[in-house]
């Protein structure tokens, strides 16, 4: 469940002067409006460790110069900045993110390798808002990793079913491809990455 904290707007810049240090929750700005949102817990948690562990296995295996953040806000604009559930940034690009350092902003879609989101109840968010604004910036991939198969039927079809989607930018939009059990998940920025979806919903057991 998320909650809106205050209906006042305010900027990204008084969001980051706002965020508090030490919190049980994260929190959004979306469209000035400051947005609660539950860490993330249990299965959502153990998803999200998963997939950082095999993302950092394959960053190493390659030696590209990438890595993914403990914490890191998107900025959309102005007034609207995501913190996703894993970020993979690449290192040489920092030289144009001025706001890095101080605050762990990142500004530009093109210093990002790849984002993740593990969808929760507010599934709407992950397959629409989220996707149209980091299509917006220009991150070139982005993963929507539905666990439990509670996305609309538009997006993941019917029959529900967990779901992986992977978005690829192309000429500046989105191409979405579903993967599903046993399905190798096919990502542009790890080519040689080799995992199913099905090992991410179990998070690697067995």
């Amino acid at each position: 469940m998320i909650a809106e904290i205050d209906k006042t707007p305010i900027s990204i810049d008084q969001f980051v002067d706002w965020y508090p240090e030490s919190s049980e929750n994260c929190y959004e700005l979306r469209r000035g409006i400051i947005v609660e949102m539950p860490k993330p817990r249990g299965k959502h948690s153990e998803i999200a460790g998963f997939v950082i562990k095999c993302l950092n296995l394959i960053i190493d295996d390659l030696q590209v110069p990438y890595f993914i953040p403990r914490e890191c806000i998107i900025k959309i604009s102005k007034d609207t900045g995501y913190e996703p559930d894993v970020t993979v940034i690449k290192r040489p690009n920092l030289i144009n993110e001025p706001l890095w350092e101080k605050t762990s902003i990142i500004e530009k879609g093109e210093s990002l390798a790849l984002t993740v989101e593990v969808v929760s109840t507010n599934w709407g968010d992950d397959y629409a808002l989220k996707m149209t604004d980091y299509e917006s910036i220009g991150i070139g991939e982005y993963w929507i990793v539905d666990y439990l198969g509670i996305g609309g039927r538009r997006y993941i079809g019917s029959p529900k079913q967990p779901t992986v989607t992977v978005c690829t930018l192309v000429d500046g939009e989105y191409e979405l491809k579903q993967f599903r059990g046993g399905d190798r998940i096919l990502s542009s920025a790890f080519p040689a990455l080799n995992l199913t979806a099905e090992q991410i919903f179990v998070a690697g057991v067995g």
